[in-house]
């Protein structure tokens, strides 16, 4: 994306995460890439369209903000994501005697599916532009906290009226640095089951090694079911609840992939920062990504170790685990890749350029630089701190920011002289306890924070330390395992048994002499102690300079380029190729892999490479069935130069007739950029081939009922 700003009238298929509503303005690069289906066939209002197939995946409490994306694949609500998105559910439901994370699961009949309570699946019923109703509101003598509190009240007031007598949700988002505003409406499920997942041998084959990085051999996919109340709306989890009967469900194509065949991508995009100035990018790269990294690294080594000496932790830690290691390993190649191509010098040069073109404009485009570059060094030691803070001590061991939790509850429920409230807010105490227990190792933990502890006390500004951790250090000589077996031993929140103890007769004094708490406290108002800290001024200086940055962007661009918004977890089409490339001299890659390359892979002495013997029966017998190339080989995994990030993992991989050809789940090591700098020769979209997870289900798995249900294309 920087090097294309400012660019002559070009328009690029592989670049852009596209507004839905929008798409008729690419209408003719699209078909020049080879879509053969018209804009409303992606998105209409008045008939069932591919929008209608695509989920955004939630939590309850935060509806419009999905982790990941789903796509429905039959007229009974069946729908597909990748493994990494539903690792999280099948490791809720795994225990040592069904270790489904081990083992896999299928379900053989819709009885057997598994309820994931809190789990949303959000299907988007229309957007609308409404910047000129948001932007009427406002003005540029408005301070930056009147702005916001306007932005809100007629974001409120325009997402009711458009959901006033209907079982919808809706949400302003705005674009471009608040430059543009859509309003979008959804409809959101609330009952969501877990049907099928391989192992996570091949769900996550290649882990750590191969993650964002090319070639891969890696199942990613996890099947879920939605379901709604008999009268087809949504519900929460019942029995009798029926499959959503979908306006449109994506048909499966089986058939053979050509380099160059269209391909395009509808998901939920997280976040992207395409239009970062450079002083934002080196906050990017010298403070957000080094110390993610820095600071994940010591937290991963120990997690290794305890979850390779047990299965219980391991099935206890497994979700955290990947949900740590996934961006730890992201903030390291993006900030190599950032480097390798010069992006810090692109956006000097866009800069350059923008400047002389503020020039003659309204003062407000001229200040707009000088206003993020200060606001950039006030705010950097504050954002350290924090990065420490979050990283190292709320992030680092659970037990302190949990039993801080936990302890304000059980004092509100000591206070509380009603009855029935003081019963509804134990029971909800025990549940979020039952939860956190559920999944906490008291040994892990304690490791976690002698070594999280000694790491932050050594390397954060003593300035913005915690004082507790600063005593501590000073009192222990540095001993942090000494510290944490004090602090675990004369803590009741530091194991399940004693936590229920304390149950029977709460008292409020003891809970906030618990060690555990006191740190929780002192740790968590510290962390909001620094975000008070932080000059206003930078921040409203910083929103308001980049805003107005964007903006003079735009104008620069009027007519020349379409331009898309950033990433902010509402639903986007990116549209490209099935595309080789070659990283480096000398090495170029092909566009697909095959199940030969995950037996060549195999390393029976790493957990990240090895194979079910089952697989390997089915391969070596050649038991591949209807799933082959003109080859005979079983297609793996492809790439494409679509532009996805975060949010996009399980999103449909479509092809030019609207026929689902996998599902993405991952970016090339060497286009780690892409969220902020969009590399065309290199930036690839790794997805995995349905071939491939049919062929699981139907050979590997025997889910001939799932097989049964979808529509085919052969």
């Amino acid at each position: 994306m920087a090097a294309a700003l400012l660019a002559p009238a070009t328009m690029r298929a592989d670049e852009g995460m596209w507004l839905l509503s929008l798409i008729g303005k690419n209408y003719a690069d699209m078909q020049k890439a080879g879509f053969r289906l018209s804009p409303e066939d992606i998105y209409s209002i008045n008939q069932s369209c591919l929008k209608d197939a695509i989920v955004g995946l939630g939590n309850d409490g935060q509806p419009f903000w999905h982790f990941c994306t789903g796509e429905i694949i039959s007229d009974q609500g069946l729908m597909t994501t990748n493994h990494h998105c539903g690792y999280g559910k099948l490791q809720e439901h795994s225990s040592v005697e069904h270790d489904y994370l081990r083992d896999g699961f299928w379900a053989y009949n819709k009885e057997q599916e598994l309820p994931n309570p809190g789990l949303t699946a959000s299907i988007l019923v229309r957007m609308e532009d409404v910047t000129e109703q948001v932007l009427g509101s406002l003005n540029d003598g408005m301070s930056e906290a009147d702005r916001a509190e306007a932005v809100e009240a007629i974001s409120k007031k325009l997402s009711d009226e458009a959901v006033a007598g209907t079982l919808y949700q809706a949400a302003v988002k705005p674009m471009f640095n608040g430059n543009q505003y859509f309003l979008f409406v959804h409809i959101i499920y609330r009952d969501v089951r877990l049907v099928g997942a391989p192992p996570s041998s091949m769900g996550k084959f290649g882990g750590d090694t191969d993650n964002w990085s090319w070639p891969r051999h890696t199942c990613d996919f996890s099947m879920f079911r939605i379901y709604t109340a008999p009268d087809g709306t949504p519900a929460a989890y019942a029995k009798e609840n029926v499959p959503l009967k979908p306006k449109h469900h994506l048909p499966v194509s089986i058939r053979e992939l050509k380099e160059g065949d269209f391909a395009m991508v509808l998901g939920f995009p997280g976040t992207t920062n395409h239009y970062v100035t450079s002083y934002g990018l080196s906050e990017v790269m010298d403070v957000t990504n080094k110390l993610r990294h820095e600071i994940r690294t010591v937290k991963i080594d120990i997690l290794r170790q305890e979850m390779a000496a047990s299965q219980a932790t391991r099935i206890k830690y497994a979700s955290k685990y990947a949900s740590c290691s996934n961006y730890w390993k992201y903030s390291s190649e993006q900030n190599k890749a950032l480097s390798n191509l010069g992006t810090m010098e692109i956006k000097r040069d866009i800069e350059g350029r923008y400047r002389q073109w503020a020039r003659n404009k309204a003062p407000k485009y001229a200040e707009a630089l000088p206003l993020i570059e200060k606001a950039c060094e006030e705010m950097r030691p504050y954002n350290e701190a924090r990065m420490y803070l979050i990283e190292g001590l709320l992030d680092g061991a659970e037990l302190p920011f949990e039993a801080y939790q936990l302890g304000v509850l059980m004092n509100r429920i000591a206070d509380e002289k009603d009855a029935e409230r003081k019963e509804a807010m134990t029971a909800m105490l025990q549940s979020e306890a039952a939860q956190f227990y559920k999944d906490y190792d008291e040994q892990t933990d304690r490791r976690l924070l002698a070594a999280m502890f000694g790491h932050v006390y050594d390397k954060m500004n003593h300035t913005y330390c915690p004082d507790i951790i600063l005593k501590a250090g000073k009192k222990y000589k540095g001993d942090w395992t000494k510290y944490a077996e004090k602090q675990y031993e004369g803590s009741f929140f530091a194991n399940a048994e004693r936590f229920e103890a304390m149950l029977k007769k709460i008292d409020a004094k003891k809970v906030k002499k618990d060690p555990m708490f006191q740190l929780g406290e002192a740790i968590y108002n510290q962390y909001r102690a620094i975000a008070q800290m932080m000059p206003k001024d930078a921040r409203d200086n910083l929103a308001r300079g980049q805003r107005n940055f964007v903006d003079g962007i735009m104008q620069m661009n009027a007519g020349k380029q379409l331009l898309s918004p950033d990433a902010n977890s509402t639903i986007r089409c990116t549209y490209g190729n099935v595309k080789a490339y070659d990283p480096k001299d000398g090495v170029s890659y092909h566009f697909y892999t095959t199940l030969r390359g995950v037996i060549e892979k195999e390393d029976s002495t790493s957990s990240e490479f090895m194979v079910p013997k089952r697989l390997k029966e089915l391969y070596h017998a050649g038991e591949l069935g209807v799933y082959t190339n003109s080859k005979g080989e079983l297609p793996t995994c492809f790439i494409t130069n679509n532009d996805i990030t975060g949010g996009n993992s399980g999103s449909p991989v479509i092809d030019a007739d609207g026929r689902l050809i996998g599902l993405a789940f991952d970016g090339n090591g060497e286009a780690m950029s892409g969220d902020i700098d969009f590399e065309e020769n290199l930036q690839r979209c790794i997805c995995l081939d349905t071939r491939y997870m049919l062929w699981v289900i139907d050979k590997f798995a025997n889910a001939q009922n799932l097989i049964e249900e979808m529509d085919i294309v052969r």
